[in-house]
């Protein structure tokens, strides 16, 4: 955290704040009005950080924003991104020697593999220097973050959790947000569908409790590495090696058999019962909504041990775009090379932001035959961490840039018909809210690899149509109409919703001349001129089996939240918003310099 802080500096990437701000809502709001800044913004070094509620003044300075923009990812990793990819396409490409000459180059590559491993230290690591044990323990010593109104509690947002499986012959590295219940206990928020849950799954057959080890800091390419998706059973380690071209040092963790790497910033050790559990949440997540109280188990804490000068290191999530943009950014040019091995005809794949991640994905593919796309579908939802992503459009080799969105939605747009769709159904992410049910629900394939022939509406002006789309339909408040140019125009109708969505739809398709696409949303906390969060709204709030229907050649959408009026039996959740009274009180003091256009433009509330 040291030299990373130093080479912040250095490159003029780091803002420091030295005023007095608070570890509730104060850090993470101006750290969520940092990301939303061109290019990111800097990383912010808050060094007065202070808990009002219990007076505590901490020692530690806390560090965000770090991963925030393209520039500081290839500082952190030490080189660019694409070298890595590069080097893992060399190594799943090797092939056998030919000639002494051959031998040569392939036994200088595998010799300088040898660094990929992680090594295990004899003796107590930097991160061991202070310890706290038995009636020491106390989390609450630790600058830990809330950061949105109605979180349930702090939550640490950068842990990297190490986990073993029972017989100890697999480790994992993961990231999960870990909530803070009292002095001693921690909540493991782990997914179903996650690693750590699988190895915990073994303990809770076995009867046994679960070792876990959450570490904090240190190179911050441990913590992305816990981001990695990586196929079960392998090390995450593995990543940092490769990387950086040399071993992460480890040592043993005091109170259980785990490993931690010897210069991470705080080390909390624990156990879990793997027959108790504690109501989690809610959480302001990535999603930009709120996720909602659950039963998840939780550690208890054996120990806590830190760094001597030592620094806190967090994240904050909400609405996008948010650090996670630059972070997942890097993940998807490292793994383009083995996503390749499932798919080989793939080209390049893009999840925006403002899709969330796993609710879009843009493929570009050489098809080779009929239906080609429609198996790609199938290898996409079934690998890996892919498997949550809840729609995809393929496109052809000839299709322009993946991140070219104007550009590419045109050549979309003109190739398509309601028969370019593709809807499924499979698992989804626990954070989604949209289906019917958790875990499962709708996924949605468009197949834009080949053109259909379809001729353009015949175009109104938004007034005009707004103004025939009232006589059907009363409760439509205001209309915008995007992708004039292209042969299906895109028209947004925001609506205070009486009915379904699909009787509203139904209405419209005497206007099937004049519309081709129709996407529904709320006029509560909806701009129907801003492209950008109505993409973030509508992926989140669809699910397409439901939500998704067509007369002829028209299409609509309903992105409008769901209630019983639709048949939905769950709770919806709030938006992530930021706290005026807060954000008040950040400009008065000179703090909050985030241009009011951003503001508005991503909704912060």
């Amino acid at each position: 955290m040291q030299k990373t802080i130093k080479l912040l500096k250095k490159e003029n990437e780091l803002r420091v704040i030295e005023d007095e701000l608070d570890i509730y809502l104060e850090i993470p709001h101006l750290a969520y009005a940092e990301v939303k800044k061109q290019d990111g913004g800097k990383a912010l070094l808050f060094t007065n950080v202070i808990d009002k509620k219990s007076g505590t003044k901490f020692e530690e300075p806390v560090l965000m924003n770090v991963f925030g923009s393209y520039k500081r990812c290839e500082l952190l990793f030490g080189r660019s991104i694409e070298s890595v990819a590069d080097e893992i396409t060399k190594l799943l490409h090797m092939k056998p020697p030919v000639g002494f000459r051959d031998k040569l180059s392939m036994a200088s590559e595998l010799f300088s593999l040898k660094n990929i491993f992680p090594k295990r230290l004899k003796g107590e690591g930097a991160c061991q220097k202070i310890k706290y044990l038995e009636d020491e323990i106390d989390l609450h010593k630790i600058p830990v973050l809330t950061t949105w109104e109605q979180d349930g509690g702090p939550f640490i947002t950068m842990g990297q959790v190490y986990t073993q499986s029972l017989d100890g012959a697999l480790v994992n590295l993961g990231m999960y947000r870990l909530q803070v219940y009292d002095k001693n206990h921690l909540g493991m928020h782990w997914q179903i569908h996650k690693d750590s849950s699988h190895l915990y799954d073994q303990y809770q057959k076995a009867g046994k409790k679960m070792p876990v080890c959450v570490a904090i800091g240190g190179d911050p390419l441990y913590t992305w590495c816990a981001t990695a998706p990586l196929p079960f059973g392998v090390n995450e380690l593995l990543m940092y090696g490769l990387i950086k071209k040399e071993s992460a040092k480890l040592v043993k963790s005091l109170t259980t058999p785990l490993y931690i790497p010897e210069d991470v910033d705080y080390v909390i050790e624990g156990w879990v019962d793997p027959n108790e559990f504690k109501t989690e949440g809610p959480f302001g997540d990535h999603t930009g909504y709120y996720t909602l109280k659950e039963s998840y188990p939780f550690m208890k804490v054996s120990a806590i041990t830190t760094k001597q000068e030592r620094v806190f290191l967090a994240t904050v999530v909400g609405k996008p775009p948010l650090e996670d943009k630059y972070m997942g950014w890097a993940t998807g040019r490292i793994f383009l090379p083995l996503l390749k091995t499932t798919a080989p005809d793939l080209i390049d794949y893009h999840m925006p932001e403002n899709g969330g991640f796993h609710n879009l994905i843009l493929a570009k593919m050489q098809p080779h035959y009929k239906g080609h796309a429609k198996q790609f579908m199938h290898v996409f939802w079934g690998a890996g961490q892919m498997s949550f992503v809840k729609h995809a459009i393929f496109l052809d080799e000839n299709a322009p840039r993946l991140d070219n969105y104007k550009a590419l939605t045109t050549y979309i747009l003109n190739r398509f018909n309601p028969k370019s769709m593709f809807i499924s159904e499979g698992i989804l992410d626990a954070l989604d809210h949209s289906s019917p049910e958790t875990l499962v629900g709708g996924k949605l394939g468009i197949d834009a690899t080949g053109a259909y022939k379809v001729d353009p509406p015949q175009l109104l002006g938004d007034e005009e149509l707004l103004q025939k789309v009232k006589e059907f339909i009363p409760d439509a408040v205001n209309l915008q109409q995007y992708m004039r140019h292209t042969n299906n125009p895109i028209t947004v109708i925001s609506l205070n919703k009486t009915k379904t969505v699909k009787e509203y739809f139904d209405l419209l398709i005497c206007l099937s001349t004049n519309i081709r696409i129709v996407v529904f949303v709320d006029e509560a906390k909806n701009d129907v001129s801003n492209a950008y969060m109505l993409v973030w709204r509508v992926t989140n709030n669809i699910d397409a089996m439901r939500d998704i229907f067509s007369s002829g050649l028209m299409v609509g959408i309903d992105g409008t939240k769901k209630t019983p009026l639709d048949k939905y039996a769950r709770e919806w959740p709030d938006d992530v918003d930021c706290t005026q009274s807060v954000v008040e009180s950040l400009k008065q003091r000179g703090l909050w310099d985030l241009d009011d256009t951003l503001y508005k433009e991503y909704q912060l509330s």
